[in-house]
């Protein structure tokens, strides 16, 4: 057995692999960059040792530095984990060189899968189906046209080499093929150093349908089943599930057993997944699913079948390599109940989801489900690697409560400032087309001026945010940023909240309070709703208020009057904009409390006013 393990890795699945070899009694060594000096990973492992620069090119990506790195901390294998180095044949084949254990299937398969093109070939000649296309020799971009108009549009130019996306371009019409062809070929060549490509009919109602492999030395393979991965955005993965919905036993047979031929084919140990793409314009039929690809390491989305197997896959890949027998035979395996996986991003929906870097000054993700992630509270997200943060598992008897379970984990994230994509993977959760299971790979790109969330808080969290920053603390004192709110009289609580370069009155008791959590200290208060993050300025400790319960607008803090839009005798109504004050390079709008009559105008625009100061004063309507 595997003594001693080093970790080619970082982030979460390095913090995965590390709680599982623990588990088993394993030593573990981290490696890490610069950037990474106090991670997660390098704090959990028993050792650590620097391997270079924060560019993954200078240190995550130079095998000889992990195999020095190994052989100094006298680790007696290497886990590759997924990224980086996990499908490099090379790199394999030079772990095995130096004595240690790979983690992982022979260089040999990882070389016979690591090319579409051979790999559909040799797919083919397995009996297992292949997407109707083109992969021949001949790269020219003449032949390559003919065979496209031969194929029929849509079709897709895919890089041999290519993966994660890149390398990809879909072309509708015969005329745009060159443009698609010259685009996709550089990027290849840029991405991969290799620029052949090969052609396939582009399927209009594609699902990417993907099955749980494993082999032991000895041949034997068996399937954990398959599982959904059509929720995507720009052919990034976002939301996993398994089982599949909508797979009926029959299908699922089919497609396992070709998963287990593909694996055969190359010898194949470890964990591996093949990838299928499936035509759901008719359903799931196993007549129009078609393999894909394969990836010869361990999946981001692994645990949903861990999830429905009671499988640890981790603890398999360690005693497979260390020469035991696969644990379980096939038919000892089952599906128990349905899981669900969403992957947390730094990154900003609103613009065009831009990566977001920077210190985790607030990070909770609640206590319910499986959380998955590499980092901790005060952590930074670094601007060198994969933006992924968390992955977020539930689980539940069947798939509406896998649903449910996933939606309260993410209406409980908690992360401030970096941005995360959390709310829109709410919205793309308890979408009715997603609970409906009509889903393909399209599901993200049509929806998605509505899965992604509006940046401007509603009424009902600016209340919410109200409520925040008026609650007590234990001592029964009103906490910092308090407006308005006298103890006896908190139905008339009004908060002075600054969002957007503009201040607003904000009353309690003006309609509907949004269920958040969230914190406050002097200067802000920040509260999260179904996985979205508002800031709020506060106005400074201890103000009156901006609306008493008594009718008077009092200045929240120091400031100059900028506009009075009512006179003495003026009948207004709640929420009516009375006075604006700027303050804090902000203006703050201070409206009527309730319906009523202004009783009293006591300063004019321009005017310079101290915190507190009574500006005007409202009489409720009625008052006798």
């Amino acid at each position: 057995m595997i003594q001693s393990l080093l970790i080619a890795n970082r982030g979460e699945i390095a913090c995965r692999i590390i709680r599982t070899a623990r588990e088993m009694g394993v030593r573990t060594v981290a490696v890490y960059s610069d950037a990474d000096a106090h991670a997660l990973h390098v704090r959990m492992a028993d050792e650590a040792v620097h391997i270079g620069p924060s560019p993954a090119r200078e240190s995550y990506l130079v095998g000889d530095k992990i195999i020095a790195a190994a052989k100094d901390s006298g680790a007696d294998a290497i886990h590759p984990g997924y990224g980086f180095l996990s499908e490099n044949a090379d790199f394999a084949q030079a772990v095995i060189d130096a004595g240690l254990v790979w983690v992982g299937p022979k260089p040999d398969s990882i070389r016979a899968m690591g090319l579409k093109d051979a790999a559909k070939t040799l797919m083919a000649a397995a009996g297992v189906p292949v997407t109707p296309g083109y992969l021949g020799d001949d790269q020219s971009p003449a032949r390559l046209k003919k065979e496209a108009d031969k194929i029929g549009y849509p079709v897709l130019i895919k890089a041999v080499a290519g993966g994660g996306g890149k390398g990809m371009r879909k072309v509708d019409a015969a005329a745009d093929f060159d443009d698609a062809l010259d685009s996709c070929k550089r990027e290849a060549a840029s991405s991969f150093g290799n620029d052949v490509v090969l052609l396939e009919k582009w399927i209009e109602s594609p699902r990417h349908i993907e099955v749980q492999v494993f082999g032991d030395s000895l041949g034997n393979v068996v399937h954990l089943f398959e599982r959904d991965c059509s929720l995507q955005r720009r052919h990034q993965k976002l939301i996993e599930e398994a089982p599949a919905p909508g797979m009926s036993e029959e299908t699922r047979k089919a497609v396992c057993g070709a998963a287990v031929k593909a694996a055969q084919a190359v010898n194949y140990e470890g964990a591996g997944t093949i990838e299928f793409i499936a035509d759901a314009s008719q359903g799931l039929r196993a007549d129009r699913i078609w393999f894909m690809e394969m990836n010869t390491r361990l999946q981001v989305e692994h645990p949903v079948t861990e999830e429905i197997t009671g499988v640890d896959l981790v603890e398999w890949q360690l005693r497979v390599a260390s020469g035991e027998l696969l644990p379980l035979a096939q038919e000892d395996l089952t599906i128990i109940g349905h899981a669900i996986e969403a992957r947390l991003y730094a990154e900003d929906p609103s613009k065009n989801f831009l990566p977001s870097v920077g210190r985790l000054e607030h990070f909770d993700m609640g206590e319910d489900g499986r959380i998955e992630t590499g980092v901790e509270e005060g952590d930074a997200i670094s601007p060198y690697y994969d933006p992924m943060i968390a992955k977020l598992i539930a689980v539940g008897a069947d798939r509406d409560e896998a649903i449910d379970e996933l939606a309260a984990m993410l209406d409980g994230v908690e992360v401030w400032p970096v941005k995360t994509n959390a709310n829109f993977l709410f919205n793309s959760l308890l979408d009715e087309d997603f609970i409906a299971a009509r889903l393909d790979t399209g599901f993200i790109a049509r929806n998605l001026d509505e899965l992604v969330p509006d940046t401007a808080p509603s009424g009902a969290i600016r209340r919410g945010a109200a409520a925040v920053a008026t609650a007590l603390d234990e001592d029964g004192d009103t906490l910092a940023g308090l407006a308005g709110f006298r103890l006896n009289a908190p139905e008339a609580a009004a908060v002075a909240l600054g969002h957007g370069g503009k201040f607003d009155t904000v009353a309690l008791d003006d309609g509907e309070i949004a269920a958040v959590s969230g914190f406050r200290d002097d200067e802000r208060v920040v509260v999260f709703h179904e996985g979205q993050a508002f800031e709020f300025a506060l106005a400074s400790r201890g103000s009156v208020g901006a609306a008493a319960g008594d009718g008077a607008i009092v200045a929240p803090m120091p400031g100059k009057v900028t506009a009075v839009e009512v006179a003495v005798g003026e009948t207004v109504v709640k929420g009516q904009r009375l006075l604006t004050l700027e303050a804090m390079k902000m203006e703050h709008a201070l409206t009527a409390p309730f319906d009523g009559t202004v009783a009293e105008v006591n300063a004019a625009a321009g005017a310079q006013v101290g915190e507190g100061s009574v500006l005007a004063k409202i009489e409720p309507t009625g008052k006798a």
